[in-house]
């Protein structure tokens, strides 16, 4: 670069530049342009601030812990149990409170199982046989109760039979329940108790009312008008799912409790409610084989000459599942400290002086 060039690139360094503006006097440009204004206005003031809520800081990260306690007392009498009365550390599984729970509902019990040797199910497709060599000694039977041993059992004036197999004897009846042993059930009452917290802006909450009187969650129930009191009656909870509790205390099934928060955290605390909905959680339509809910226990015990035997029951019920999700919002510093008529209060919270000692 010659001498000139540098000087050039100095002095442009003190050079001082300015905008000039034409004004076109054509409409059709200016309506477009004024067109183009407005949409980028609407654009921010519908989607911007009304949809999205632009002015809001948002917290998502909903921590959640819930509690569950179920109470209702029944009173049976059948063939296999005898008079018997049900109370909660009978009927609810697990029973420590958890956000999933089961409550039994139906039965079915097979009494004074013995390990032995005894026939296998007629129900069960790989247990049945029509000579020894169809049941080989110490095979498992697929979906069975035992472990073959070799015989196989024909019926009586029949060339078909079941395999003899050794496991708990005898083993379990196949037949469905007609109707449901707790039928009390429906009268049991679910409390749920749920604290949450959004950690972004260290605020927490719970779904029961802040009383110092102890009695008001021993009579209180849950209503449209009484959310803090989450005392729910069981048979009310399956009703608001849209099922009959006679229908699904049969074979069981699942039921789905929401708890949703959506809190404006600007606001007073009371303005954050919890809101409730229940839904049927399984196939409630369908009636197939695997329609309901089930599983098996069993309890132990040793009769005088030390030999354990057990009652082997297959419970039906009603499985919970206690949901909860929401979040929680809180007006962006700007609105909350300039433009709102306390912004004062909120000033002097966040520009809180700390003296030191």
């Amino acid at each position: 670069m010659g001498q000139a060039g540098c000087k050039g690139l100095c002095l442009s360094l003190f050079d001082y530049k300015t905008e000039k503006y034409v004004i076109a006097k054509n409409k059709k440009v200016g309506l477009l342009y004024r067109l183009l204004q407005a949409s980028i206005l609407a654009y921010l003031v519908v989607w911007v601030f009304l949809v999205k809520k632009g002015y809001q800081d948002i917290d998502t990260s909903l921590q959640s812990a819930v509690i569950t306690k179920v109470k209702g007392v029944a009173f049976t009498n059948t063939s296999d149990l005898g008079e018997r009365i049900w109370d909660v550390a009978d009927y609810v599984i697990p029973a420590q409170g958890e956000n999933v729970f089961f409550v039994v509902t139906n039965l079915i019990v097979t009494s004074n199982q013995r390990q032995n040797v005894c026939a296998e199910n007629e129900g069960i497709p790989d247990g049945t046989c029509s000579r020894d060599s169809d049941c080989h000694p110490g095979e498992a039977v697929t979906a069975g109760n035992g472990v073959k041993t070799g015989r196989c059992l024909l019926k009586e004036n029949s060339a078909r039979g079941t395999c003899e197999i050794f496991a708990w004897c005898p083993v379990e009846t196949s037949s469905r329940p007609v109707e449901p042993v707790l039928k009390e059930a429906e009268d049991f009452t679910i409390f749920i108790k749920n604290h949450i917290r959004f950690p972004k802006f260290n605020f927490s909450k719970s779904n029961v009312m802040d009383v110092k009187d102890r009695s008001f969650l021993k009579s209180c129930h849950f209503g449209p008008k009484n959310h803090y009191c989450p005392i729910f009656r069981l048979g009310s909870v399956i009703r608001w799912a849209g099922s009959d509790f006679q229908d699904i205390a049969l074979e069981g099934g699942v039921i789905g409790i929401n708890i949703e928060w959506n809190c404006d955290l600007d606001k007073a605390a009371s303005e954050c409610h919890p809101h409730y909905s229940f839904s049927r959680l399984d196939n409630k339509l369908s009636k197939s084989a695997s329609s309901g809910y089930n599983f098996r226990f069993a309890r132990y015990y040793r009769d005088a000459a030390g030999v354990e035997f057990r009652t082997l029951m297959k419970a039906y019920g009603i499985r919970f599942d206690v949901m909860v999700n929401g979040k929680g919002a809180f007006f962006c510093d700007l609105v909350l400290i300039y433009l709102i008529k306390k912004r004062e209060f909120y000033r002097d919270r966040k520009y809180e002086e700390v003296r030191s000692t």
